[in-house]
């Protein structure tokens, strides 16, 4: 995710970690992150990891994913991007 720059404090303090618990919490919901682009400090990605594709669509058609995103897109500088990735390996 893309920020507008002077609002990257403000979607971690306000946004996401408000919401974070929340989010971990919910069914399905077994892990959470946020990271942020070292050569860009104004771009953001938050990382989770989800039972099942049901699960993810459950959280994507709930209120807390529509009152979060509602509160975040507002702050974006660019267009987001969301992956689904599946796993193939592990080393």
């Amino acid at each position: 995710m893309t920020f507008d720059p002077s609002k990257v404090d403000y979607f971690i303090e306000e946004v996401f970690n408000k919401s974070k618990t929340f989010i971990r919490n919910f069914e399905g919901c077994s892990h959470l992150e946020l990271h942020r682009d070292v050569m860009h400090p104004n771009v953001l990605y938050t990382y989770s990891i989800w039972k099942n594709t049901d699960c993810l669509n459950v959280y994507r058609n709930s209120e807390l994913f529509k009152d979060t995103w509602a509160k975040t897109k507002v702050l974006f500088a660019d267009k987001p991007r969301a992956f689904s990735l599946e796993k193939l390996q592990i080393v």
